[in-house]
């Protein structure tokens, strides 16, 4: 039986290790440039649903650089260091390297094709009152279901706009019909501005499935003591960090994203089984 004993953060493959050290810099520059200048690094390289205001096509890559807290980067390097390690040494760091982005590109593919199914009947009820404006409209849409406050800002303008419109809709309609058009243009910016997708929880999972896949009967030994079959641990630490991105609060962690980076390793790993070129 294959046994793995995962060795020291001295012993490193190149790719792991610079991975390491970008994750880390890059949370630091978040942690620094927020507190002393103001710079939002997660608006300017978190992944924001394409066609947003604030999407940028690079977003696809530098989202995997960032994290939302200390727990959040901590268990995401540490898996990266105990799975990536073996993997990269197994494959060499140029598949390695080619594995991990293809399956943090798939988790965002995945994660916002989902998301874009979950968020059409808001931006379809929006377009419909826009293309048709009338203060029953307005007020039907803002009563339903499809009306959410997806961000801070959604709400403050909302509050601003509230007082605005119960100020206007007696004695000025017009007015109040535009300053409801206004908000409702802003709210639709907004709305697709409020998703912001950070992490490499994607390309880990990706990861912790190329492990399992490679190695389901290894040995790993739960702190340094617990023997445990890989592929029980992967599933284990799978739903342990699966539970955290779904219950921690503005994480940016989603279900989808986890799934995608799964799905896409699979089929790669699957790819490269069937031309031969598995090692």
């Amino acid at each position: 039986m294959q046994q793995f004993r995962p060795g020291g953060f001295t012993i490193l493959p190149p790719v792991v290790k610079n991975l390491l050290i970008i994750n880390g810099l890059f949370f630091l520059a978040t942690i620094a440039l927020g507190s002393s200048q103001g710079i939002d690094l997660y608006k300017i390289l978190g992944l924001h649903f394409p066609g947003a205001s604030d999407f940028a096509p690079y977003q696809f890559i530098t989202y995997m650089f960032m994290h939302g807290d200390f727990t959040h980067i901590f268990f995401n390097m540490f898996a990266l260091w105990m799975f990536g390690n073996v993997l990269e040494n197994v494959w060499g760091p140029k598949r390695f390297i080619i594995y991990y982005f293809v399956t943090g590109l798939g988790a965002a593919l995945l994660h916002y094709a989902v998301l874009y199914w979950q968020i059409w009947p808001t931006l379809q009820a929006v377009n419909e009152v826009l293309n048709n404006p009338d203060h029953q409209a307005i007020r039907a849409f803002l009563e339903s279901d499809n009306f959410t406050i997806a961000s801070q800002e959604i709400n403050n303008n909302y509050r601003i706009f509230l007082t605005e419109y119960n100020s206007l809709i007696g004695s000025a309609p017009n007015q109040a019909l535009v300053a409801a058009i206004n908000f409702l243009n802003q709210y639709k910016i907004d709305f697709l501005n409020a998703p912001v997708v950070v992490g490499a929880s994607g390309a880990v999972f990706g990861i912790l499935l190329a492990f399992g896949m490679l190695f389901p009967n290894s040995i790993i030994y739960l702190f340094f003591a617990i023997p445990i079959k890989a592929k029980y641990f992967v599933m284990i630490y799978g739903a342990l960090e699966l539970y955290s991105g779904i219950t921690q609060s503005g994480s940016n962690i989603a279900h989808f994203a986890h799934l995608g980076g799964m799905i896409f390793g699979f089929f790669l790993i699957r790819y490269w089984k069937s031309q031969g070129r598995m090692y």
